[in-house]
């Protein structure tokens, strides 16, 4: 039996979380597989595979977690070392549940899990964690059941056929590739999936080290970007890669070294999908740039704006037979993999573009960045309610309309431009989201805001 509000620390709303020997410990992940085996043997599932990324606590709470679920009686296919979209292949090609252990961008001492049952399909707070936490808590009887069994499978080869069977790169030209995988999962898939593309490799931090020693594995941070921004320059590269700790969101940076804004990757990879799929659905979170919902119409498809987070994005990908989704956050999910996101499958569609024109990367991406934006702005508050309600009280005179699916988003009156305020799910934090046409209107709108959320 474990203390409840304990509980509620670790495992959030997408998954579970922590710090190592602090938050989590192998004892705990014991439990955690044996509740989460439990609730799937409920559902007549036989098998759980198991992940872990490169950080030094991994495989021993990989270890522990399958314990706990062989206790239950069902088996485990140890994958190893692999990328969270390598653990989401892993359960679609098996038909079978799915544990990857990482904290993902977080630093060392952090670990986590993420969990989906079989192909690939997530478990969030009301798909399963809440029923974990629910188990945990009363405490799990020991199964009258034969223990299940342990094998051990490398899918890494599989994995990658599997990506370049998606997209067709025989055909580019020859591209120079530089890739920060910052000494995260990237440096374990990278290699595999690229090893037989016409594409010359310039590889940064790419050993396999979970302790970040060159800097966070977090490209949302820019200043997480800056080495790549720099190695890209020197060695003359074409386009640059940058990926998280485990490998599951890619941001690319342009032959200037310049970011590319994961709005426009959106645009860019949902026009290939409308062209290889005439008329299919495209799913995007309401910080996405209005330059998505536009080109999809304009190219017959249909547009559905959805709530921050994956777990959002991929049931709506499921509900609408969806053939791709973005976000803001640089998560790209794929019909094609199960709903399921990857990085690296997203990161094979902007080089296939690029190989396939003689523009350079800043040449092609500028038909996809046709508004100006803010980027996520936080700011601490104590009512985060009372801030939102005061931000349309004092601007009711500039608003041309107002929706509430995520915070609030504001259109406002006699311009282009919208701003989201959202709160954040476990800080007391305000999110403001601004686009407009010109950096000028974005400026003024985030002092505007800001002005009176921080007043």
């Amino acid at each position: 039996m474990r203390n409840r509000e304990a509980l509620d620390v670790v495992i959030k709303a997408y998954d579970v979380r922590g710090v190592v020997g602090q938050d989590i410990d192998e004892a705990f992940v014991r439990d955690v597989g044996a509740a989460f085996a439990d609730l799937l043997r409920g559902e007549g599932e036989t098998t759980v595979a198991i992940g872990h990324d490169m950080r030094p606590s991994s495989p021993a709470l990989a270890d522990a977690f399958a314990e706990g679920v062989t206790s239950q009686g069902l088996d485990v296919v140890q994958l190893g070392l692999c990328a969270t979209d390598q653990l989401y292949f892993a359960a679609g090609t098996f038909n079978c549940a799915g544990a990857m252990f990482t904290a993902s961008h977080n630093p060392a001492q952090y670990n986590g899990i993420k969990l989906c049952r079989k192909g690939a399909t997530p478990v969030g707070e009301a798909t399963g964690l809440a029923d974990i936490k629910d188990k945990m808590v009363e405490g799990i009887a020991p199964a009258d059941v034969t223990p299940g069994t342990v094998s051990h499978r490398d899918i890494l080869g599989d994995y990658a056929d599997f990506l370049n069977d998606l997209v067709d790169l025989k055909s580019s030209r020859p591209l120079v590739v530089a890739v920060d995988a910052a000494n995260g999962m990237g440096g374990h898939t990278v290699p595999a999936v690229f090893e037989a593309l016409p594409f010359d490799v310039r590889p940064l931090y790419f050993e396999l080290d979970g302790t970040f020693p060159n800097h966070e594995a977090n490209p949302l941070d820019p200043k997480n970007l800056v080495d790549l921004q720099k190695f890209v320059v020197e060695q003359g590269a074409d386009i640059g890669l940058a990926f998280d700790g485990d490998a599951d969101r890619c941001f690319v940076v342009d032959e200037k070294g310049d970011p590319v804004s994961p709005s426009a990757i959106c645009a860019l990879v949902a026009e290939r999908y409308l062209a290889k799929f005439p008329g299919a659905t495209i799913i995007h979170n309401l910080i996405t740039s209005k330059t998505v919902p536009e080109l999809v119409a304009e190219h017959g498809g249909k547009a559905v704006r959805t709530r921050v987070g994956h777990s959002f994005i991929k049931a709506q990908m499921a509900e609408h037979s969806a053939a791709f989704g973005g976000e803001h956050s640089a998560h790209y999910y794929f019909q094609e993999f199960w709903n399921a996101d990857s990085g690296m499958l997203a990161a094979l569609h902007v080089l296939a573009a690029l190989g396939q024109t003689e523009q350079s990367l800043s040449e092609l991406m500028a038909q996809y960045s046709r508004y100006q934006a803010s980027g996520e702005i936080n700011s601490t508050v104590a009512d985060q309610a009372a801030s939102q309600k005061s931000i349309l009280d004092e601007m009711a005179d500039d608003i041309e309309s107002v929706d509430e699916l995520d915070g609030v988003t504001v259109e406002l009156k006699g311009t282009d431009a919208w701003f989201n305020v959202r709160a954040s799910n476990t800080e007391p934090l305000l999110r403001l989201n601004v686009e407009a046409k010109t950096q000028k209107e974005v400026d003024g709108i985030v002092e505007r805001v800001l002005g009176i959320i921080r007043a």
